[in-house]
């Protein structure tokens, strides 16, 4: 785990410093499905620059994925994902007091203000001890849970922070008291988190923490990395991905390298989405779509597909035909993954 510990970030540039390269709308999802200049950070920077209101650019902060592509090929250092995040934040609280909100809002905000009044939960491990933050769909999965727990020799951490990191994407207000008591609980532990943009959030807030996505903290154990063959389409999650680009733009070159496996990421480097998760489909007011999914697949014919996302696992499942696994799984039945390797390795 020590090729993973945590670097301070460069301290990030505000909407003012766009100067209209329009790189960022190259790698974005919401301009390859609706072309509208509209419904990307260039366009969000712009209209911030020339005044816009939060209402006039309501569809571009509700569309956004937050998959952080923008981020790492902007030239001026802005940080594009936590401008919409702050604009979700700023459209929520400039709602009219008596105005209804979706009910996710108003649970999320009722849990939040619970946990902040609440005593700290009981720890399961010492400090400096690794843990594993597995976030809701991996808690769901109480089967993979244990494998992965099994693989990684991790504890699981009572507060993995799903509360906070629903509160970014949705822009509910997270009070002061419930995020400083997660982040001490945090401090002295190498931290492995399945929620990329949780994952993101925390190499800002305490940049000494030492921490990796659940992705390399997987791929890194032999029982997983053996069973990866050139037949195999890995698909990387995109928001840890994005959220330490240098870093994991090096260490997917060398799995590649080292298994011969396809890697989901475009010609500029950049890992695609495979799902849509905007707000309206995180808020259950639209429903996804896998266009995403099948874009990846273009130019491919993978054997089998790899994902790290248990809500990628469930998308490619939808558009394909081929056997869609996730990273954990690669490491339960040695004798069923040597007779793959025989059949398409």
């Amino acid at each position: 785990m020590s090729a993973f510990l945590a670097r301070a970030p460069a301290a990030p540039r505000d909407y003012a410093a766009c100067s209209g390269c329009s790189l960022c709308v190259l790698v974005c999802p919401m301009w390859r499905g609706s072309h509208d200049p509209r419904l990307t950070p260039e366009g969000l920077a712009k209209g911030l620059q020339s005044g816009a209101t939060i209402a006039q650019l309501a569809g571009a902060i509700e569309a956004c994925f937050l998959c952080g592509a923008c981020d790492p090929v902007c030239p001026e250092r802005i940080d594009l994902s936590g401008m919409i995040m702050d604009l979700r934040l700023r459209s929520a609280n400039s709602r009219p007091p008596n105005s209804p909100q979706p009910s996710v809002m108003v649970e999320l905000s009722a849990r939040l203000q619970m946990a902040a009044g609440a005593a700290p939960a009981a720890g399961v491990v010492s400090n400096s001890v690794p843990v594993l933050l597995p976030g809701p769909d991996l808690r769901a999965d109480a089967a993979l849970l244990a494998r992965v727990q099994a693989l990684l020799g991790l504890a699981v951490f009572d507060d993995d922070g799903a509360d906070i990191a629903l509160a970014l994407e949705l822009g509910v207000e997270i009070p002061q008291q419930r995020l400083h008591g997660f982040l001490d609980s945090l401090r002295g532990h190498t931290i492995v988190a399945a929620d990329g943009l949780l994952l993101r959030q925390l190499r800002r807030w305490l940049p000494g923490l030492q921490r990796m996505g659940l992705g390399p903290a997987l791929s890194t154990r032999a029982a997983v990395r053996s069973n990866l063959v050139p037949s195999d389409l890995y698909v990387i999650e995109p928001r840890a991905f994005h959220g330490d680009y240098e870093r994991m733009v090096g260490y997917y070159d060398r799995l590649q390298r080292e298994t011969g496996c396809s890697l989901s990421l475009d010609l500029q480097r950049i890992a695609i989405p495979a799902t849509s998760s905007g707000l309206p489909q995180k808020l259950g007011l639209a429903a996804g779509d896998d266009v995403q999914a099948k874009w990846i697949l273009k130019g491919h014919k993978p054997a089998r597909i790899v994902v790290e996302s248990l809500a990628d696992r469930a998308a490619f499942a939808r558009v394909c035909h081929v056997p869609v696994v996730h990273l954990a799984e690669l490491g339960e039945d040695p004798q069923m993954m040597q007779k793959f390797r025989h059949a398409f390795g």
